[in-house]
């Protein structure tokens, strides 16, 4: 298992070299490393989840001219070349197709306990203060206002209308990172995102506070 998983972290790294920041290597890190602790308390197929999270991003569609096949088919080719068994290839496509937060504003067939820690990892990359950071990032790499009060964000939304948006970056908060708390599957992980999504409220609180003319949040 360990030459499998020192391979596939060589060819993310090298495959990943000059992607955003929100999605390169060191994000592809902290979604290992989350599942790492995830799997201490949460039973799966070890080799799975770690596969799985290493690729999850090894193609994603959004950088890629919203190809979300294109992902699972690397994958799978990779991990047919290096010898994995065929059911966990498979298994480690379905959770690239389906883990994401588009996808489950979709209608999701597949579930697994697999996908549930590599979703919950990712998520939890998601919030907090490297949720913050990756947010305004991708808004910058997208050319995105800030903030801007006369585009309110939108609660409701299916999978076409958030993979098109264009708003602001603050409405993405309301739309997407606010409500992972709630969505995480498993116990730990939801242990894990209480504090995260408690310093996004106390961020947005000191943002809004600041726009309105400075003063501090009380």
């Amino acid at each position: 298992m360990k030459h499998c998983i020192d391979q596939t972290v060589n060819f993310v790294r090298r495959q990943l070299a000059n992607a955003e920041a929100g999605h390169d290597w060191w994000h592809i890190l902290r979604v290992w490393n989350n599942v790492k602790y995830l799997l201490t308390r949460e039973p799966a197929d070890t080799l799975v989840c770690e596969l799985a999270a290493l690729l999850h991003d090894i193609a994603d569609s959004k950088f890629h001219g919203g190809d979300e096949t294109l992902g699972p088919r690397i994958a799978g080719e990779y991990l047919n070349g290096i010898g994995v068994d065929e059911n966990r290839v498979k298994h480690v496509q379905e959770i690239i197709l389906n883990m994401s937060y588009k996808a489950s504003l979709g209608h999701v067939t597949f579930h697994s306990p697999e996908l549930a820690i590599v979703q919950d990892a990712d998520r939890l990359d998601a919030i907090g203060a490297i949720g913050i950071a990756r947010a305004f990032h991708y808004g910058g790499f997208k050319n995105r206002e800030l903030y801007n009060p006369g585009i309110p964000p939108v609660t409701q939304q299916n999978r076409e209308s958030y993979k098109n948006s264009t708003a602001p970056t603050l409405n993405h908060f309301h739309e997407k990172l606010l409500l992972l708390k709630d969505k995480m599957n498993t116990d730990t992980a939801r242990e894990l995102a209480a504090s995260r999504h408690a310093f996004m409220e106390q961020y947005l609180a000191q943002f809004h506070a600041e726009w309105a003319g400075g003063l501090p949040a009380q």
